[in-house]
């Protein structure tokens, strides 16, 4: 795979955008595949997770604190209300919000998921030691940090 990316251009230095996407990509087929049956998509796991560590919470909370639009929240939410995994309340403290809890089902399912995740995860790490586990994520995490912090005028 190395191979198909690398450019004739010598001066030219490979892209972690390359390898970054790559991974999603197939982290996302292998994730669907697990939790294709329990009808969670790769999309939406990661909300339902957030709100079983975090409930109740807000649509807009959630959008924060998953770093995703609130879009692109709100039809993650709604496929998992329509499984039957989530469930809104209306805010007592301000009736424009909703308050998101999971419900039975959807915790009886968030054990079901970290098993799947962990699975995913165990194969991504095949090979690599823990310390540098720990350097990739502290690595990626200042990429982020790069690419989402306000530009200092």
């Amino acid at each position: 795979m190395t191979e198909h990316w690398r450019s004739n251009d010598k001066s030219s230095t490979e892209s972690h955008g390359q390898y970054i996407s790559a991974i999603y990509r197939h982290m996302q087929i292998l994730i669907s595949a697990e939790l294709a049956p329990y009808r969670i998509g790769s999309g939406q796991y990661i909300f339902l997770m957030a709100i079983a560590f975090q409930q109740p919470i807000t649509q807009k909370a959630l959008s924060e604190k998953l770093l995703i639009d609130k879009t692109t929240t709100a039809k993650a939410i709604a496929k998992l209300e329509a499984e039957g995994y989530v469930r809104r309340e209306a805010d007592p403290v301000d009736n424009r919000y909703h308050l998101l809890y999971l419900t039975d089902t959807g915790r009886e399912v968030v054990p079901k998921v970290q098993e799947a995740l962990a699975r995913v995860k165990k194969k991504t790490r095949k090979g690599i030691t823990d310390e540098e586990y720990d350097l990739l994520v502290s690595l990626l995490k200042i990429v982020l940090r790069n690419l989402t912090e306000q530009e200092e005028t």
